[in-house]
């Protein structure tokens, strides 16, 4: 795991801003750093070591020195790939190795051949010709700008803040989906002219001109197969994978809360030692349960608890490590866990992805459960949607909104924050981008399948892939740790994606089929319990004095009132103090923002 980043371009200084660029991103390879300077070119990494950590310096070149690889990630089926390739005249025992054999075997298919989690640049020295790729779910962040006469690329967008040709610009045309999907979903940043490379895509740059092609593609070549041979090929993947996750030249551990996803895989994996989070408050607390799984399992647990000051005390730098706004208050215990885990070891497994590929989310039931809602003409549903959209948003008139409007017109993911008419209410701004244009690309891709396929397409296109997985990269990275997801494995989800809707949710049960495969390893009741999440108590906590007034000052900010209707958001404030209406997450999402508005914009 590393951190990597890139100048093509002509500059006499481009030494110089490679090592400033690389020197923001020291947390992410703290044990070594290394650079390449050409002609046209300056490549920059810094290294946590992790497999052949003496032979796996970066950049590497191939044999005949002709092709030079910044790589960040892990290549688990780099063993397989070298007795392919063993036409090549290895020199490490390392992973990134194999980039370079597969590409001067395989060209710009390479990524094709790739089990991992990857983000990584090839430079050509003859062609002067650069070609980088990121892996099929995004695990590993990679980002790029361009300007006339300059191509940047990085792990991290503050390293483009120390090169010169980067002009720093408030991109405030994202702000309206920030505020809808509580995070960036697009390939557009709120950084003005900054992108990040979408996951499974690939591009080239030369002579000035950039290509971007997509290679990998979700499916769902749906299987009806007997249940239990089906459960079996479950346990047959997720132990092929955890094998392959577990592939290190440094010792393993792993976080584990109470649920199936990371009880499911501490069970496979038997690492030596846990780590889990939780707060003094009862009901937003895991710690019991993770103990009694590490204790019946024979297996270290060692846990935190989160108290209110250490939760807001930290949040400026992990909202700077975020790079962009994220308001999903988990992504703090996940900084806090890392940090507990990076004390111990220097890679951790991690149980995102399962809910995503298996069908975990108590939304996908509604199909289920309220089949005969659906039986009602839509014409009468989108009647009483209508009127019900004229009600403030509590749970049961949110559900008669949704099921009255088309998915397509309304699901953009599990996790949405503010409802399109509370949004226009609450920007002084015009909603130029909106949702549906953004969701619109995956929903005609999937136009065919049935209604869960579709919310599930949609939630690995955007919630996974530019929220969940990003946090994870950011939180553990922050603390030098490289986190491993072994549920978002390309073999993993071809087993799930053909799993049909009655292995996936019931109207008992979600995840049906891999809650079956977790039974037979978990020996507590793991396997059978409902979803918590990241649970963090902030919906209590801004209630309090202290944190109450914080926020209020945000919200009366020159910022703020420059972009919201101040007293609007002001009375959502006020009233979940009151506790009139539950209102933590709009206004976590607008304080979060403000946050991050204030620590790149006014204060940098």
């Amino acid at each position: 795991m590393c951190g990597i980043a890139g100048i093509i371009g002509k500059d006499k200084n481009n030494k110089k801003y490679i090592k400033k660029m690389c020197d923001r991103i020291a947390h992410r390879g703290p044990d070594d750093e290394n650079y390449y300077i050409g002609k046209n070119v300056a490549l920059g990494h810094r290294r946590l070591s992790i497999i052949d950590i003496s032979g796996g310096i970066q950049p590497m070149f191939s044999n005949d020195k002709r092709y030079v690889v910044v790589f960040n990630g892990e290549i688990y089926n780099y063993q397989e790939l070298k007795e392919e390739l063993n036409d090549y005249d290895y020199q490490t025992k390392s992973d990134t190795e194999v980039l370079l054999s597969g590409y001067i075997q395989w060209g710009s298919d390479l990524p094709k051949h790739l089990r991992g989690m990857f983000a990584f640049a090839i430079y050509d020295t003859k062609e002067d010709t650069l070609f980088a790729a990121r892996d099929p779910f995004g695990i590993k962040p990679f980002y790029y700008y361009q300007t006339e006469e300059t191509f940047l690329f990085a792990s991290e967008i503050k390293e483009f803040l120390e090169h010169p040709a980067f002009e720093k610009k408030f991109n405030q045309k994202i702000l309206p989906s920030y505020l809808s999907f509580s995070f960036t979903p697009t390939t557009e940043t709120f950084f003005e002219g900054v992108y990040r490379l979408d996951a499974g895509s690939y591009l080239t740059y030369k002579d000035k001109h950039l290509e971007i092609k997509k290679y990998y593609k979700l499916e769902f070549p749906i299987e009806k197969k007997d249940y239990e041979e089906t459960v079996d090929k479950i346990e047959e993947v997720m132990k092929d994978s955890v094998n392959h996750h577990m592939i290190s030249d440094v010792e393993v551990g792993s976080f584990l809360s109470s649920g199936i996803d990371s009880s499911y895989l501490v069970c496979l994996a038997k690492p030596n030692k846990t780590y889990t989070v939780g707060y003094d408050i009862p009901r937003y607390d895991e710690t019991n349960y993770a103990k009694d799984l590490a204790e019946k399992i024979g297996i270290e647990n060692k846990n935190k608890k989160i108290s209110k000051t250490e939760y807001m005390e930290a949040l400026d730098k992990v909202i700077y490590h975020m790079d962009e706004p994220a308001s999903d208050p988990a992504v703090v215990a996940l900084y806090f866990v890392s940090q507990l885990a990076s004390k111990d070891v220097k890679v951790v497994l991690s149980g995102e992805g399962a809910d995503e590929f298996f069908g975990g989310y108590n939304y996908y039931r509604e199909e289920v459960d309220f089949a005969f809602y659906n039986k009602i003409p839509f014409l009468i549903r989108h009647g009483i949607s209508k009127i019900c959209s004229l009600f403030p948003s509590v749970r049961g008139i949110n559900f008669l909104v949704r099921r009255g409007e088309r998915l397509e017109d309304s699901y953009i993911g599990v996790n949405k924050v503010w409802q399109d008419r509370e949004r226009k209410k609450l920007l002084k701004q015009k909603i130029e981008l909106q949702n549906k244009e953004i969701t619109k690309p995956i929903y005609d891709e999937f136009k065919d399948e049935s209604t869960i396929v579709k919310m599930q397409a949609i939630d690995i296109h955007f919630w996974l892939m530019k929220d969940i997985l990003q946090k994870a990269d950011r939180m553990t990275m922050a603390n030098s740790l490289e986190g491993r997801v072994p549920f978002v494995d390309k073999e993993v989800f071809k087993v799930a994606s053909s799993l049909p809707l009655d292995y996936k949710v019931t109207k008992d049960n979600t995840k049906v089929a891999l809650r079956s495969a977790a039974k037979r390893s978990i020996p507590n009741e793991a396997y059978k319990k409902k979803k918590l999440g990241f649970p963090v108590p902030i919906r209590d906590w801004m209630r309090e004095e202290d944190l109450y007034q914080e926020i209020k000052k945000s919200f009366e900010s020159e910022i703020a009132q420059s972009l919201f209707n101040t007293k609007y958001l002001l009375k959502m404030l006020e009233d979940h103090k009151n506790k009139k209406r539950d209102h933590y997450r709009k206004v976590w999402n607008v304080y979060c923002f403000l946050k991050w508005y204030h620590i790149f914009f006014e204060e940098a």
